[in-house]
């Protein structure tokens, strides 16, 4: 096969799935860490290679909120979300909807208006000096119960900053069943946002029902399981609700075991409108380019299949209509030039 690397890298892309806190690179994490020293998180970033290897999902949970526990200020909000913000723009990613977890801030005694400030300040800066769009999904932490949905529904719809579009559920499935979350998301949905929860991840495709049916769920979150079932993959696919896909995410988590039996085959043979992601890319040792790469291989594209493949995430965001259109345009144009002998 041809080697994808320098195309992928060069084209335009969006992405849809990807935490806020996950995506603090060991640069950031490290200087995070150093202002917090009373935190168990490693202050080199070559020791935050062996912290961030994981014996499976909870393991990973441990780990994440740890990190999370080092965004402390509105400062360090800030500086995480613009520093983000710069590791996509270095892998030509146009827009991304970035998922949020404020009630782990705001519990942590951050006051709710200086984060909402903060982020904005981050997410108007990213898009004037380094060309990135930034959009929030605000996301329910589901280990931490009905409190944090009634905090996070709160926050999401009476102090709703300018970039959010998107409200969701994410941490462990197991044990945190969806339809609890019902309320809120009837809420949220009601104040104009936008329905992608977590499901189906670490469990199986009734996760997901759920999340459609009680959830109403326009993007489903990882949906690992949904080749399980059929009807569901068939249910996904004619109505077009989008999966946002994460590859080396779900083997870091051992949701899935072995990345060349990874179930984005089924779900793209089944007609499922499928989306490449990265979730957590440092703690997972990856990058959305990389995801791409993997992507390309399993599914055995060329270059027109990677840039279609870019266009479902296009498709997919709550991009509004013309923004959609101009970066669709850019993928084409891109592509074009690249294939031009």
């Amino acid at each position: 096969m041809t080697d994808l690397r320098p195309f992928i890298a060069g084209l335009p892309k969006a992405e849809l799935h990807v935490h806020h806190v996950g995506s603090a690179s060991p640069r950031i994490v490290s200087e995070l860490a150093a202002r917090h020293p009373d935190s168990k998180v490693p202050t080199d970033p070559e020791a935050l290679v062996d912290y961030f290897t994981f014996t499976d999902f909870a393991h990973f949970i441990e780990v994440y909120l740890s990190v999370v526990d080092l965004v402390r200020t509105p400062e360090d909000v800030r500086l995480l979300t613009y520093e983000v913000a710069r590791d996509m723009a270095r892998q030509n990613i146009r827009y991304a909807e970035l998922t949020i977890t404020p009630f782990s801030s705001t519990r942590r005694g951050i006051d709710e208006k200086a984060f909402m400030a903060a982020i904005e300040d981050a997410r108007t800066a990213a898009e004037t000096e380094l060309g990135v769009i930034l959009r929030w999904c605000f996301d329910i932490p589901g280990e931490a119960g009905l409190e944090a949905a009634e905090e996070t529904t709160r926050l999401a719809v009476d102090l709703r900053p300018e970039g959010l579009v998107s409200f969701g559920l994410g941490g462990p499935e197991v044990g945190v069943p969806r339809p609890q979350f019902k309320p809120y998301f009837d809420r949220a949905i009601a104040a104009g946002l936008h329905s992608v929860p977590h499901a189906g991840e670490t469990t199986g495709p009734q996760t997901i029902w759920d999340a459609l049916k009680d959830l109403r769920a326009e993007r489903v979150g990882h949906g690992t399981s949904a080749p399980r079932d059929p009807d569901l993959l068939a249910y996904l696919a004619e109505h077009r609700i989008p999966l946002e896909v994460c590859p080396t995410s779900n083997i870091a988590t051992r949701a899935v075991t072995d990345i060349d039996r990874h179930p984005i085959r089924e779900m793209v043979a089944a007609g499922v409108l499928v989306t490449v992601n990265s979730d957590d890319p440092p703690m997972f040792g990856t990058d959305l380019n990389t995801e791409y790469e993997v992507a390309a291989r399993l599914l055995e594209l060329d270059e027109r299949g990677v840039a279609a493949l870019a266009k479902n995430a296009v498709e997919a965001s709550f991009l509004d209509p013309a923004g959609k259109a101009r970066i669709a345009d850019e993928i084409d144009a891109y592509t074009r030039q690249w294939l031009t002998p």
